[in-house]
């Protein structure tokens, strides 16, 4: 059947409009080599056939590994009432409260989700949620350019290589000046910052714990930074906060991360979830939507959408970003996450994760030719320097069962035999052992 509606004379009366003789010459920019080689589409197929050739497709995929792979998103338990709750047809259907004072629901779980992000970073103010970790960034970048006036941000090179990509790529038509800093021995090169940082610097970009897995206390450099009138950012991930001293304890002006380890399962790559959380006065430099608690001319509590900084809502010059207004569902289930654990449970969730790593650093180090890189601290994510490539050793370990980690060669040159493995709650001591075996039988 023809789904086109324009007839030939149509079609023939468009193109001469706009002075092209055939269709394909609209297309006469692109390479042939990227070009669609048939537009030929198979017989439609009935419902049964679609379904069975889509699980044909999927049994493909590599499953039942026992998953050790984290740089930047992790195998977490999710308790059964995350789904439950967040599955609700009045949640699940009212995505986004487009009428917003007349979802107090949905405005009252943001401003908890809102709260608990505070909380969980030590800062002052959240929004109610980004896309993901690495647009939060940027819109964390964004935030500090506007409010210094200045052009150069200066990146830690710890940062991830997908999070430092994006920023390039959402501002390549931007004049902005990047200026990376290596790390030593798997942490921030304070020597090679200060050299760089000066009056011109808009913001210096961290990430805690960094893509190695090591932990730092920024708050020296943060110091740094603020004595030069830039803003410090931190990109962190949430579990650790359970342990580790968060943004706002070490002075950071903008804090983002991405949420995905808090109630949201791997799926590859979303949806998934991006926090920020700012010091008060950076409020209004914020993006998308902030939910307040207020009361009615009737003394009742109630929520409403105290900023939307979006362009459909305010004049388009003093917008601050385009990005879609929130991830709420994603939020929802963050928030439901965190308040089933309570504050006590999160920071057992955190030791556990932490625990598990070091008794896979020890059980590791035992493999004749392995070396576990001690020289910094870490959560629960480390790095192994094997005899091997890494990206040889993890194809030969997904046949004994196991996605064995991340070989940072891919990121990082001269890193060929490095890898970086992560260890959750979820991973028994029995699975650590058992990887271990497997490793040593392979390299």
């Amino acid at each position: 059947m023809n789904y086109i509606p324009h007839t030939a004379e149509d079609i023939s009366r468009m193109l001469s409009v706009i002075g092209v003789k055939e269709i394909d010459d609209l297309f006469k920019d692109i390479p042939a080599s990227l070009r669609p080689k048939s537009f030929d589409l198979p017989a439609a197929k009935s419902e049964f056939e679609v379904t069975r050739s889509l699980r044909l497709l999927s049994g493909k995929n590599a499953s039942g590994l026992v998953n050790f792979v984290g740089a930047g998103f992790y195998d977490h338990f999710i308790p059964a009432a995350v789904d439950s709750l967040s599955g609700r047809a009045e949640f699940y259907t009212a995505y986004t409260p487009y009428q917003p004072e007349c979802s107090q629901g949905w405005l009252q779980a943001i401003y908890e989700y809102q709260s608990i992000i505070c909380e969980l970073t030590g800062m002052d103010v959240s929004n109610a949620s980004l896309y993901d970790g690495g647009t939060a960034l940027f819109e964390a970048m964004m935030i500090a350019l506007r409010q210094t006036g200045r052009k150069k941000v200066i990146l830690d090179s710890g940062v991830s290589l997908i999070y430092r990509t994006m920023l390039y790529t959402y501002t390549s038509n931007l004049s902005i000046e990047f200026v990376e800093i290596p790390v030593a021995h798997g942490q921030s090169c304070r020597k090679e910052l200060l050299k760089y940082l000066d009056d011109k610097t808009a913001a210096v970009v961290f990430q805690n714990p960094n893509f190695f897995g090591a932990v730092d206390d920024y708050s020296d450099m943060v110091e740094e930074v603020h004595r030069r009138g830039a803003l410090a950012v931190a990109s962190v991930y949430p579990v650790s906060l359970g342990m580790l001293k968060t943004p706002g304890e070490m002075g950071f002006d903008i804090a983002t991360g991405e949420g995905q380890s808090l109630g949201i399962p791997l799926s590859f790559g979303g949806p998934y979830l991006g926090f920020m959380a700012v010091r008060n006065d950076l409020l209004r430099q914020m993006p998308g939507r902030i939910v307040g608690a207020t009361v009615d001319s009737e003394g009742r509590r109630g929520f409403v959408l105290t900023l939307q900084t979006r362009e459909q809502h305010i004049r388009r010059h003093k917008a601050t970003s385009n990005i879609c207004s929130n991830e709420a569902l994603c939020a929802l289930r963050a928030a439901i996450f965190i308040s089933l654990l309570g504050r006590g449970g999160f920071r057992e969730l955190a030791e556990r994760n932490y625990q598990k790593a070091e008794f896979a650093k020890d059980v590791l180090s035992r493999i004749e030719g392995v070396e576990v890189k001690r020289s910094s601290p870490t959560f629960n994510e480390f790095t192994v320097c094997l005899p091997c490539r890494a990206d040889e050793a993890v194809n030969r370990m997904v046949e004994k069962g196991f996605a064995c980690g991340f070989p940072l060669g891919r990121f990082y040159k001269g890193m060929d035999n490095y890898l970086l493995i992560a260890v959750t709650e979820k991973r028994t001591k029995e699975e650590i052992r058992r990887l271990a075996d497997s490793l040593e039988a392979v390299i």
